[in-house]
């Protein structure tokens, strides 16, 4: 997600006996679209800030990766009866230590699928150390059978001392504005909330579409200032954005600022920003994504205060409330995490197994640096 010098975490967290690991900040924040490159060409984005006073430049804009929340095939209609997610595989993608390529720290993972049902998974691979600042590459790992086996790791870019980092954005399948592609991430004080990038020409251009800033605007911030942060867009059946927030300064509470768009991003009103109590929240960039059926997921390490317990949970409400039963993934040390969903028929068996969901999330003994690892999610627990 895009990040600077402000955003740093300069240490490590540590995980104590008692199981708490501590982690504050990780701005990060990128684009994406698997073999659409728009760094340097003519239409690039604008620039979205990092933290501080820095500003990410058309290289940071890597790619526009296609929103995990892509449909494949018809909507399967209401299956909110048979869901009972189940992990069925998991498996390491990337070990940090310089055990892969020399690199230091692998670090915000990101998957998506594409329209024909490939997994892609990119982390930022930082050649120095874990801190957010720094040289770092790119790497990029896919799957073409539904996240059995990936292939070798390649560094798709090289940013050389670039402050910037990823980020995953939406592709809007229904109106308004379908089609459209959105991108959204934290600013600077110049840039002060949450602002979004939008593209109607397949990411051959790029505007501001509209943000909501934090409060003192423009001012640095404070512990519980209103500083929506680090972000997931995704789409809800009705056709609205809904953009999950990193609460920064825990305003209002530990938990997630949510933010809703009913013209594709054009606007975000005061008004359409609420708080979700339900979804505590250590401070942290979280995964979401909604099936075509309205199934809606989340991924975070559930803990007011420190990077432990990576959780999964669900709702048919639009997110408006979350079910009681929840998937834990991980207990210890566990940091960043991003959703993608398979649904429909690609290669011929997918539908058979029902829809599938898959989450890449940092995950450690000691520090939730050390690793980043992908769980495959059974939605209807079936294997």
């Amino acid at each position: 997600m895009f990040k600077g010098p402000g955003s740093a975490e300069r240490l490590q967290p540590g995980f104590s006996p008692g199981g708490q690991a501590r982690g504050r900040r990780g701005g990060d924040m990128t684009a994406e679209r698997a073999g659409a490159a728009l760094p340097g060409s003519p239409g690039r984005p604008p620039t979205l800030g990092c933290g501080g006073a820095c500003r990410v430049q058309g290289v940071a804009a890597i790619f526009l990766l296609l929103s995990s929340a892509a449909t494949f095939g018809a909507p399967t209609g209401d299956d909110f009866s048979l869901v009972q997610p189940l992990v069925t595989m998991e498996q390491l993608l990337w070990v940090s230590g310089r055990q892969i390529g020399s690199v230091d720290t692998f670090r915000v993972p990101l998957v998506t699928a594409t329209p024909r049902g490939t997994l892609l998974a990119f982390s930022e691979a930082r050649k120095m150390s874990t801190s957010d600042e720094g040289a770092k590459f790119i790497a990029l790992r896919r799957s073409v059978d539904q996240g059995s086996t990936w292939s070798p790791t390649a560094f798709i870019v090289d940013d050389g001392e670039t402050p910037d980092g990823l980020n995953l954005g939406a592709v809007k399948q229904r109106e308004p504005r379908k089609g459209r592609l959105i991108v959204c991430g934290h600013g600077t004080l110049e840039r002060d909330g949450v602002f979004c990038l939008l593209s109607d020409d397949h990411g051959a251009s790029w505007r501001y579409g509209s943000g909501i800033s934090g409060i003192p605007y423009g001012q640095p911030k404070r512990e519980n200032d209103f500083n929506p942060d680090e972000c997931q867009p995704y789409e809800l059946p009705d056709g609205s954005v809904v953009i999950n927030a990193r609460n920064q300064n825990n305003y209002h509470c530990h938990c997630r600022i949510v933010l809703r768009s009913y013209d594709a991003c054009d606007t975000l009103r005061p008004r359409d920003v609420t708080f979700d109590p339900e979804l505590i929240d250590p401070v942290v960039a979280a995964g979401a994504v909604a099936t075509n059926s309205g199934i809606v997921f989340f991924s975070n390490p559930a803990h007011p205060e420190f990077r432990v317990n990576l959780t999964l949970r669900w709702s048919f409400s639009n997110g408006t409330s979350w079910r009681k039963e929840t998937v834990q993934l991980w207990p210890g040390p566990s940091g960043y995490s991003s959703l993608a969903a398979l649904e429909g028929n690609m290669h011929g068996d997918a539908e058979d197994q029902g829809p599938q969901l898959f989450v890449l999330y940092e995950k450690g003994r000691n520090y939730y640096t050390e690793s980043i690892s992908l769980a495959k999610i059974s939605v209807y627990g079936t294997l």
